[in-house]
């Protein structure tokens, strides 16, 4: 069966607007599509494909497993999954481990567990979320309700009450809205797509100080930020702040679906039996995959390697800045950049990446004013520069704003 773009139009739901690109294989940091066009893979699937495409040690991990065990359910328990969460819990400040699917699922039991230890503990008043504007969690009800994008709720109203959103990285807003109302407050150490906007280490310093004062979970949504990706297996590492639960997904599993809850003993108690489940959640095929990925992208020749390009690629940025007057230099940590448009070309990420495409390079939007750039958290010097070379040629067809 012949499929192409048109395809989509006919048979799927309309609530993407995917690209003209069919991408048909990948190898490392290229993709070819349909046509056998090559492409610089700068966006990792929405930080996803850390590894690259098709990475030996995770097919290798994949085949093995598919010839043992796809699925149990959680009735029963499986090695893979004990094995990816004992290295989990060895790597972290977490003691348990819950797998689910996705980032958004990893979210909404971070959150379910929130209101269930407040309940549990401290009684039913105690239930207030505080979370941030600009701030992305996922897609279900709960999760995009809890995200500070009005226009991700718009038309699903009524939505769960008993959430807060301030603005991000306000000491004061903080210091007023947390309570002993308070259950838990939420954040992403880089808000990804909220513009790929790093939180100061003061306001990381007083959300944790707030939750301790009102015994309330300081939850970090790591979903996008972790995995090796800001330059650390996960970026609190770095940052001087222990969340009591974490939430991670996307290059979990470098490109097989999978997420994980992480949390402290304390907090992962009141999620007692019975109280939560995903019935694919730590099936042993992802599990596998998840623990090859885990292994590679916290060694140190990887994370080496995230430092070593991440000055190369915003050194690159700045030198593209300069010359083209389309984005003002660089924000974010590790391989996750933003490069935020200038005033003339506000509104114009699109035209951009459209560009970009062109030329041969993939990159994407953080908002309509925000580039993102994610390569691959082991892609080469070489395949960096490249991707810079590509970037600016685009940039030049663009031209400079009258």
């Amino acid at each position: 069966m012949q499929v192409t773009r048109k395809t989509f139009d006919e048979v799927m739901v309309p609530n993407y607007a995917p690209s003209d690109i069919i991408p048909v294989r990948g190898l490392g940091s290229r993709i070819w599509d349909q046509q056998e066009r090559e492409y610089l893979d700068f966006a990792s699937g929405i930080a996803v494909t850390g590894l690259g495409h098709c990475h030996p040690k995770l097919i290798a991990a994949l085949a093995e497993q598919a010839g043992k065990l796809w699925h149990l359910s959680n009735v029963m328990t499986n090695e893979p999954a004990l094995k990816l969460a004992s290295k989990l819990v060895e790597l972290t400040f977490a003691d348990r481990v819950f797998f689910c699917n996705s980032g958004a699922e990893a979210n909404e039991a971070a959150f379910k567990l929130a209101r269930k230890h407040a309940s549990t503990n401290y009684g039913p008043h105690k239930q207030q979320i505080i979370s941030f504007y600009n701030a992305f969690h996922g897609r279900t009800l709960f999760t995009v309700s809890v995200g500070g994008q009005a226009k991700y709720t718009q038309g699903f109203e009524p939505l769960p009450g008993g959430i807060t959103h301030l603005p991000f990285n306000d000491l004061a807003a903080l210091e007023a809205a947390v309570g002993e109302q308070t259950c838990a407050v939420v954040l992403e150490p880089v808000q990804g797509e909220g513009g790929i906007m790093p939180a100061t280490r003061e306001f990381l310093a007083l959300a944790r100080q707030l939750c301790d004062r009102h015994k309330a979970l300081l939850i970090f949504d790591e979903v996008q930020c972790g995995n090796g990706r800001s330059g650390s297996l996960f970026a609190y590492q770095q940052l001087g702040v222990t969340p009591d639960v974490l939430t991670t997904a996307k290059g979990l599993g470098g490109g097989f679906p999978v997420g994980a809850m992480l949390a402290t003993k304390e907090a992962a108690a009141s999620l007692a039996f019975g109280t939560h489940g995903s019935t694919y959640g730590g099936n042993p095929l992802a599990c596998a995959v998840g623990l090859a990925a885990l292994t590679e992208t916290s060694s140190p020749a990887i994370l080496e390697n995230v430092a070593a390009r991440s000055t190369q690629l915003r050194d690159g940025l700045a030198v593209l800045a300069t010359a083209h007057g389309v984005f003002s230099g660089s924000r974010g940590m590790g391989l996750l950049i933003g490069a935020p448009l200038v005033d003339a070309w506000k509104g114009r990420s699109k035209d951009v990446i459209n560009a970009a495409m062109r030329h041969g390079l993939w990159i994407l939007a953080a908002g309509p004013d925000v580039l993102r750039l994610a390569p691959p958290l082991n892609i080469s010097e070489a395949d960096m520069a490249e991707g810079l070379r590509r970037l600016g040629q685009a940039l030049t067809d663009l031209g400079k704003p009258a």
